[in-house]
């Protein structure tokens, strides 16, 4: 594993962590009084799909690697500007559509876990097509979000909910330069 392999992996997950740091400042935002030992379950779920998903996208990605090989970095490149795109999107819409919601009921969470996810899917996708490994990726992805999780609670608690939104737009930002960087290396190396 190389320096730059663990700069990209790690950019990478803090570009897809931006989504489960958004709902965990609403979190904080909805549920003012959270503490400490009930925001770990929340942070643990998020991680957990966040680190899941890729693998799904992963093994996807092996099995059709073969048959997209030589568009293989076109294709990683779009699912991870698409990805961007929407976070940016989503980050971009206005404020007042946050919806009150109690973070602490299991079908809440589990459907916060699985939405903020998807785009990790994506990107597990994209490492299949690339052959990239995916336990170290996955581990960061994991660690990453349970920190970003619980501290987006605690910032919840204190901070705007315009900050979270403009996370979802730096986050975006990291996913799309992500996919012009792999893009960049199959084209011109």
């Amino acid at each position: 594993m190389s320096f730059i392999q663990f700069i990209t992996f790690f950019l990478i997950g803090v570009g897809l962590s931006f989504d489960s740091f958004a709902v965990s400042v609403s979190c904080g935002l909805m549920r003012q009084e959270i503490r400490f030992k009930q925001a770990i379950p929340i942070a643990v779920s998020l991680a957990f799909f966040q680190a899941f998903f890729p693998v799904i996208g992963w093994l996807a990605g092996t099995t059709l690697h073969k048959l997209i090989y030589s568009v293989d970095h076109w294709i990683a490149f779009g699912l991870l500007a698409l990805t961007g795109i929407k976070m940016m999107v989503e980050g971009a819409k206005p404020d007042g559509t946050l919806q009150s919601f109690d973070p602490f009921k299991v079908r809440i969470i589990l459907g916060l876990s699985i939405a903020t996810s998807i785009d990790a899917l994506v990107v597990g996708l994209s490492f299949g097509f690339l052959e990239l490994p995916i336990l170290f990726p996955v581990a960061i992805i994991g660690a990453v979000t349970f920190l970003a999780s619980m501290l987006g609670m605690l910032f919840g608690k204190y901070i705007p909910a315009k900050c979270s939104k403009q996370s979802l737009i730096l986050g975006g930002i990291i996913l799309i330069a992500i996919g012009i960087k792999i893009l960049v290396e199959h084209l011109f190396v």
